[in-house]
């Protein structure tokens, strides 16, 4: 599934220099708006079949895995439920909870790193999920920043996700035995919210059921949406000085499946998402309920989702669930 940036993405690439500074720290720097499109008409219910997410919340362990993929480094943070107390702080290498649990793959935006983002995929892990989360060789805080690798990321969640898929059937890990390999869904904030639409259109991963997108734009993946029916959450602050509203907007209204938008009146790119409280847990409790639908197939969690969203009014919700 490897996918390396072609001639005729590189125009359109160019444009996501919208995008520099992603990460929580990010200074103002212009953005590009997308044209604005009506809504297509949604497609039948996910593939997953009808279940029941855990009820209660485990503990979280967290550990780390040395990939490469063709010379390109990329290190994975994995979140888990892990066995014991609930609350406090991830516990390194602990061990997993009884149970077999599904994947997240997230991505980071530009200059980020998987344990910003610690505070959100920590609550998903304890929710009853694994979070597996690459740091990626060229746009992570510290590497060289080169934008035009984000459209090489894609085929690097693909393969990440091959190596975290494997690790249920490896002999003496901790996690065999603990993965639900056929329920898997992507994510990610700003430039990782490129890569997870691309995951879904032009490096479209067949094994994803699902896909949350924070503060991102098609640019350079497009949005020619394919495959099996995949819900997808998109969050956007409509404040967002880095990607424009209207063009996380234009991405969203091309998603031909089960959707829904929730919009941050007085959101960011990022720093209220991941350093309000209040917004963190509206953002939170509702990607929640969102992938214990998606992906555990619980209609219950469903019928939270709208609940969840526009509590305290500090977002609006569209919903096409």
């Amino acid at each position: 599934m490897s996918r390396r940036v072609t001639p005729t993405l590189l125009a359109s690439v160019l444009l996501m220099a919208g995008l520099v500074g992603c990460s929580t720290d990010a200074r103002k720097t212009e953005s590009w708006q997308a044209p604005s499109e009506p809504p297509p008409a949604a497609t039948p219910t996910p593939k997953v079949p009808a279940g029941t997410a855990p009820k209660g919340a485990f503990g979280v362990g967290v550990r780390q895995l040395k990939l490469n993929r063709d010379g390109r480094a990329l290190p994975v943070t994995l979140w888990y439920p892990a066995a014991g107390n609930t609350g406090g702080a991830a516990k390194r290498s602990a061990a997993a909870a009884t149970g077999r649990f599904p994947v997240v793959m997230f991505s980071h935006g530009l200059t980020g790193r998987p344990e910003d983002y610690a505070t959100l995929l920590t609550r998903w892990a304890a929710a009853g999920f694994v979070v597996a989360a690459p740091t990626f060789p060229h746009t992570s805080r510290g590497s060289d920043g080169n934008i035009l690798d984000v459209l090489n990321q894609p085929a690097d969640v693909s393969y990440a996700l091959t190596q975290v898929l494997a690790l249920d059937g490896k002999a003496g890990d901790g996690l065999r035995g603990r993965l639900a390999t056929d329920r898997v869904a992507a994510a990610g904030h700003s430039a990782g919210g490129v890569t997870t639409i691309g995951l879904f259109t032009a490096s479209r991963d067949e094994r994803l059921d699902a896909g949350v997108v924070f503060a991102g734009t098609a640019v350079g993946v497009g949005t020619a949406f394919a495959g099996a029916t995949a819900p997808q959450l998109f969050v956007h602050g409509e404040l967002d000085e880095v990607v424009d509203y209207a063009a996380g907007k234009a991405a969203y209204d091309k998603v031909p499946w089960p959707k829904a938008l929730l919009s941050l009146p007085k959101g960011d790119h990022g720093r209220a998402l991941l350093g309000d409280a209040a917004t963190l847990r509206v953002v939170a409790d509702t990607s929640v309920e969102f992938l214990r639908w998606s992906l555990y197939g619980d209609a219950e969690a469903k019928k939270r989702i709208p609940t969840d969203a526009t509590r305290g009014d500090i977002a609006t919700f569209d919903n096409h669930l």
